[in-house]
């Protein structure tokens, strides 16, 4: 499979995922709570099912957060890494910042991404040596090299819990919002500057903002300076941040982080 027959495969997986979605109201969908107090609705489920249809092939591997995980992934080379719907408690809410998120990982690196938000009709698709698309348009990170002025997309959820209070007095604003995915793909596409966890994030919540904002020219590390590597047994990562390459260093600066 070539890198663009990869991603005209996720373009049709989004679109049918698109049309799942369709059936169902966000704000008005019933949800049941999983273990880890996260909830999940029918709409999860049934956009699960799709995207496994339409991308798994014989000799590719498998990760989803809807999916029973199936350590033969481990395995192979080529390993299809999704979030059937990221930001559930925002589908739930009826807030706009949800996302279909889809990655393809080759040897624990994510080469192909594609995230869209039906509500606001975003759809970011691109991956290494392709370039990214917003809605069809070329797009790359923004061209920043100060954190001044600026403004970082947090994790809502982090937010009411008081852990970004820490950068009250910090020479950037703080923009609350759900989905992770959703927030790297707008740094991908350049509409926005940064964002970064302060909690561990599964595999599937962040592998495909990892490869539109690679693909991007743009940045992505762990809190302790590292690259993440993709398709591990314990797909757990500690924490990311997702900037332009050149506005790196000053965030790792300023949050005490090791450099590169």
């Amino acid at each position: 499979m070539s890198r663009q027959d990869g991603l005209q495969r996720i373009r049709e997986a989004l679109d049918d995922a698109a049309r799942v979605l369709s059936a169902f109201t966000p704000g008005a969908v019933e949800h049941r709570v999983k273990e880890g107090d996260d909830p999940v609705t029918e709409a999860d489920l049934a956009v699960n099912d799709v995207l496994l249809k339409r991308l798994a092939r014989d000799g590719e591997g498998w990760l989803s957060e809807e999916t029973v995980d199936d350590p033969s992934r481990l395995e192979c080379e080529r390993v299809w890494i999704v979030d059937p719907l990221d930001g559930t408690r925002e589908f739930v809410a009826g807030i706009p910042e949800w996302c279909v998120s889809i990655a393809l990982v080759e040897n624990g690196r994510p080469v192909l991404g594609g995230i869209l938000n039906p509500v606001t009709g975003q759809r970011v698709v691109g991956g290494d040596g392709l370039g990214v698309f917003l809605n069809d348009q070329p797009c790359h990170t923004r061209d920043l090299t100060s954190l001044e002025g600026t403004q970082i997309l947090a994790s809502r959820s982090e937010c009411k819990r008081g852990e970004w209070e820490r950068f009250e007095s910090a020479p950037f604003g703080v923009r609350p919002m759900g989905s992770v995915a959703y927030k790297i793909s707008l740094v991908a596409a350049g509409l926005a500057d940064a964002t970064w966890t302060l909690v561990p994030k599964h595999e599937w919540d962040v592998a495909a903002g990892v490869a539109l904002v690679t693909a991007a020219g743009g940045a992505v590390w762990l809190p302790d300076g590292t690259e993440p590597q993709f398709n591990r047994p314990k797909p757990l990562l500690p924490g990311l941040l997702a900037a332009p390459a050149s506005l790196m260093g000053p965030i790792r600066e300023f949050l005490g982080q090791p450099a590169k």
